[in-house]
């Protein structure tokens, strides 16, 4: 693919989203949805993914452009320990493995996941959406 063409795709994917093409987030874009697979990133690891592709950004602007993205409803922001977030450019309702050797989070296979029964939502509320989170280690 070339680079014409993933910036056409990152140019697209924002404009769905009725978000401003700025070189930042078309570079961000780009590693994110540019070769058409989806991928679970933290900001830490797309802004090491752009300071090797030479895109001019900062870790501010990275988190940032993160959380404009999530909230146009690119991405899914998922929590894993309460202080670590990845970012899934894959924006359906689906399970997750978080890899706790090293890390990584993938998605876990939706077909086989049953949840019977929720809880009923207090008075006064609803209950917005299920996040489910699989926790792996290796064996010893």
């Amino acid at each position: 693919m070339t680079a014409t063409t993933q910036n056409d795709i990152g140019t697209q994917w924002l404009a769905e989203a009725g978000l401003r093409p700025t070189r930042q987030r078309l570079a961000l874009a780009e590693l994110l949805v540019g070769d058409g697979r989806h991928r679970h990133v933290t900001a830490e690891s797309l802004y090491d993914a752009a300071q090797k592709h030479g895109a001019a950004v900062s870790l501010a602007t990275v988190y940032n452009t993160l959380r404009a993205f999530c909230d146009a409803g690119l991405l899914q922001e998922v929590t894993v320990d309460g202080s670590k977030s990845y970012f899934d450019t894959n924006t359906t309702d689906h399970p997750h493995y978080y890899w706790e050797d090293d890390g990584r989070l993938t998605d876990a296979p939706s077909e086989e996941l049953v949840i019977a029964r929720l809880p009923n939502a207090p008075d006064g509320a609803e209950i917005a959406s299920v996040d489910v989170v699989i926790r792996l280690r290796r064996k010893a």
